[in-house]
């Protein structure tokens, strides 16, 4: 599983999560992260990708939209039939 390293806006101390999954849907890059090395152990999360304001690095966000966060963690559960995401 590959570990990436975010920075959150606004904190010092960063956050590693362990990517599970990923996908694109109309343009849009997603992708499925845990904060534990061990799948069953964490907590999962739908990252959606765009630009930074300068347009040369992504940046990622917690996908906060109810019909959003449903379809793609639809698609995720499509992809991974040993995981259920609620």
């Amino acid at each position: 599983m590959e570990k990436i390293t975010f920075k959150p806006d606004g904190e010092e101390a960063e956050v590693d999560f362990y990517v599970l999954e990923q996908t694109t849907i109309g343009g849009v890059n997603y992708i499925l992260v845990t904060d534990a090395e061990e799948e069953d152990d964490g907590e999962a999360y739908i990252l959606k990708a765009s630009s930074d304001t300068d347009g040369h690095e992504q940046v990622y966000c917690m996908v906060e939209d109810d019909a959003e966060l449903a379809a793609v963690a639809g698609v995720f559960e499509n992809m991974l039939d040993d995981i259920d995401l609620i």
